[in-house]
């Protein structure tokens, strides 16, 4: 399978001779970064994966850094946009929770979502469509850059901490225990920890549950923090 295969599927046998176009370099090094990671994403292995010459993407992007310019807004273009019809909160929560499943497609963005200071149009048009929503809502201007940084904090660094997760869910993690961490928590030793493997262990417990915990808090908390502003 080559690293732009996508879903298990294998690449299409007409992959490598379909024209060289920008859209085709930007899908092709998003696909390369999913499977092999950013770091060793280079303008030589994307054009080995294009069956092109190097010098020939840059036809088509200039330099690396417009390739990472154009990665990023072709994630920010997967992301759902709030709607400033709807309630802010179910607006702003819908938002975060596709922005958490994007970013874990697409762990290599996690640090670079940020950090352009060329953005592309998929990425103003998700900005303008946030604080739209959050001024609609009536959050002042200085409020509304509050609370989407507090959102971006939150969606970010939580996708971050999953992304570095030894486990991939609950069952996996129901196994882990008994196995790992148990055996590393004697109660005498660890009692608090030990009481909390144990009572996770033997309940319902799902890690992906926390996220939209602790998302709902945040919501609340900037609510409260809205009307206080009023």
């Amino acid at each position: 399978m080559t690293a732009g295969a996508t879903d298990g599927d294998t690449a299409s046998a007409g992959a490598s001779t379909a024209p060289l176009s920008k859209e085709r370099v930007l899908r092709t090094a998003v696909a390369l970064a999913d499977a092999e990671g950013i770091t060793g994403l280079t303008m030589r292995r994307l054009a080995r994966e294009l069956d092109a010459g190097a010098m020939s993407l840059y036809h088509h992007v200039r330099s690396k850094e417009e390739l990472l310019d154009g990665m990023v807004d072709l994630v920010f273009a997967e992301l759902r946009l709030p709607d400033t019809k709807d309630d802010w909160r179910a607006a702003m929560r819908a938002e975060a929770v596709s922005a958490r499943e994007v970013l874990a497609r697409h762990r290599w963005a996690i640090p670079l979502m940020e950090s352009r200071t060329t953005p592309g149009p998929a990425n103003l048009r998700h900005r303008e469509a946030v604080t739209a929503t959050l001024r609609t809502a009536g959050f002042s201007v200085r409020m509304a850059t509050h609370a989407n940084w507090l959102l971006n904090s939150y969606v970010y660094g939580h996708a971050l901490q999953e992304a570095g997760l030894p486990f991939a869910d609950a069952t996996e993690l129901g196994d882990m225990i008994p196995e790992v961490y148990l055996p590393q928590l004697p109660a005498e030793q660890y009692p608090y920890l030990h009481e909390s493997a144990t009572q996770l262990m033997a309940g319902d417990y799902d890690p992906a549950d926390e996220f939209t915990y602790g998302l709902d808090l945040v919501l609340d908390a900037l609510e409260r923090a809205r009307i206080a502003d009023e």
